[in-house]
This record gives structure tokens, sequence and C-alpha cells, in this order.
């Protein structure tokens, strides 16, 4: 259905733009934006009927405020927005910084990854009062994007440690020196060194293992579970798009709260995660595909995704 929905809005697209007739793009662009708000308001419900399955053992009173630190916060706009690593998190906090006049102009790639990055940045929630907060989450707008959780973990692999960026090089330093050395028989004294060579296999088996001295690094918000940084069932979210139809979602947004001037950015080419999951997960046993998939359980569950890409079929 995700598929053929995008496929429509596409023909529709180019249908009307060969057309030429100002009014009739309009309505297709109007149409478009509601199609995208039924699928919104379907993912809406989707993500309740499946909180519903599972009981809470704590409210968001109960969380420490550094639970509440990936949510940040747009008052002017009324927009309440849960970044999660690896999923367009770059391209909407550009945009956060063009609507809170940070930045000069509209060209969201203009603006440096690393600026748009920097600690203290944003406003989040966690440092809103708690009776300023309940206001905020009864009258603002609440945006998250999510992303198959297999593909984002394989996303986050393949950037920080594969890479060979200056991000990629920090984490291969603090991160994977410390998987080769736990995880690797016999490591060469270039891997130990420079942690540049772990594999998919290792660092699977680095996240489900869950040992305690690694503790401070397994809970690195690039793989943390996006249920445990955004507290879904907790948070009653009015925009939820999906990496899958990121472009469709994101004008959604931006017309929801009234920025549609500014356009996010279409991609000139893509990661190939997507293509490459069956080859790094092929390197895993069944075994631990299921202690990986319990880790992403509820992602899975909450955000309506399945395991078909991979083993064929959902480990339920």
């Amino acid at each position: 259905m995700r598929s053929w929905n995008g496929n429509f809005i596409l023909f529709l697209g180019v249908f009307f733009c060969v057309s030429g007739n100002e009014n009739e793009l309009q309505t297709t662009n109007e149409h478009s934006l509601e199609l995208t708000q039924s699928l919104n308001l379907a993912r809406q419900e989707l993500i309740q009927e499946a909180c519903h399955r599972f009981p809470l053992k704590l409210s968001l009173d109960d969380l420490p405020p550094s639970q509440l630190e990936h949510i940040l916060v747009d008052d002017e706009h009324k927009l309440l927005y849960c970044y999660v690593p690896k999923v367009a998190c770059t391209n909407w906090k550009r945009i956060l910084m063009i609507l809170a006049g940070k930045w000069n102009g509209t060209d969201v790639l203009a603006i440096p990854a690393s600026l748009a990055h920097t600690p203290g940045m944003f406003r989040n929630l966690s440092t809103v009062p708690k009776e300023d907060r309940q206001v905020m989450l009864d009258n603002y707008h609440k945006m998250i994007i999510v992303r198959n959780p297999f593909e984002r973990l394989l996303s986050a692999y393949r950037n920080k440690l594969e890479g060979d960026t200056q991000s990629a090089k920090y984490f291969q330093d603090r991160v994977g020196k410390r998987i080769i050395r736990a995880y690797r028989e016999n490591p060469t004294n270039e891997s130990l060194e420079h942690g540049h060579d772990v594999t998919f296999k290792e660092f699977v088996l680095f996240l489900t293992n869950q040992s305690e001295e690694m503790a401070d690094v397994v809970n690195n918000e690039h793989w943390q579970p996006i249920t445990s940084l955004c507290h879904p069932c907790l948070i009653k979210y009015t925009l939820v798009g999906k990496y899958e139809t990121l472009l469709d979602d994101s004008l959604l947004a931006l017309n929801t709260i009234n920025a549609s001037y500014i356009q996010f950015p279409r991609l000139a080419h893509t990661s190939g995660t997507a293509e490459k999951l069956h080859k790094y997960f092929s390197q895993l046993d069944l075994p631990l595909i299921r202690r990986l998939y319990k880790l992403y359980k509820y992602d899975y569950r909450v955000f309506n995704y399945d395991l078909d890409n991979i083993v064929g079929y959902d480990l339920g």
C-alpha cells in the first residue's frame, strides 16, 4: 500500500506538470497532501493500537529529564520534533535552524551538518517545566520520522564503523577497538590500534551481549531503539513520517507548521542501505538475528515494520 500511494502521487504530479495548468497543479498538490495526511492518520492509529498491547511501566512524568533530550522544541511554529539519528535528522535540524532564524536564507543544504548538530543549538523538552510541558504536549504538533529498524542499524554501522569520515574515526577509536578486543579471536595489532575493521557480526554480538563493561557505548543514540528515544506510547505524535516516504511526509509537516516556503532536500543518490540488507544480514545465523530482533521488537511492532526483506518472514 505504501508503494502504491507513492507511485500514484508521482503519477499525478507528472501528469499535471505536463498539462501546464497552474490551477490543476495546485489541485494536485492539495490532493497529494490529503493522501499523505490520510496515511499519516492511519500510522497514528496503528501506533496507538500497538501501544495498547504493551503495558507501560512508567508515565511521562516518571521519566528522567535525560529521556526527553531528543525532543526538540520550536515555540514559534508550535512543533515538538523527536530526532532519530540515521533518519533524516540532519536535514530536519537544519530546517529548525532556518525556522528559528539561526541561519539566513532557506537553502537547507547550505548549512554545515556539524553546525546543525552543535550541542545546545536547540531547546529540548528535558528543560521545560512539567506544567509547561503538558501544555506543549496538548497543543503543539508532535513529529517523528521512523525507519525500518534493521535498515537504520545497518546505516549506523556502515557510517560509524565502516566509514572514513572524522565521525567514523571517532567511533572506531572509541567503540571499534573495544568491540574487536572483546569479540575477535587473535586480532592484529593494526585492528587493535585503529578499530577500523569491525565486522557486522562483531557489531551485532556487541549489541546483543549487553555487557556491563560496554554499557556506556551499547546505548549510543545511533543504534538505540526509536521507542526508547521518542516514547511513542507516552507521546501521541501527530506527524508520523517514514524514511520510505520522506519527501511526501516532510512536505506535509512543513505545510502543517506553515513553513512550506522551505523545500526539503531531494537526495541526488541514496546510501544503498536497503539494497545491502541481505548481504550484511546473511553473515548472521538465525539465532543471532532473533537475539537482535528482541532489542528492536517494539520498534518493529509499534511502527508496523516486518522482516520479510531479511529472513523472508516476521519473527513475531
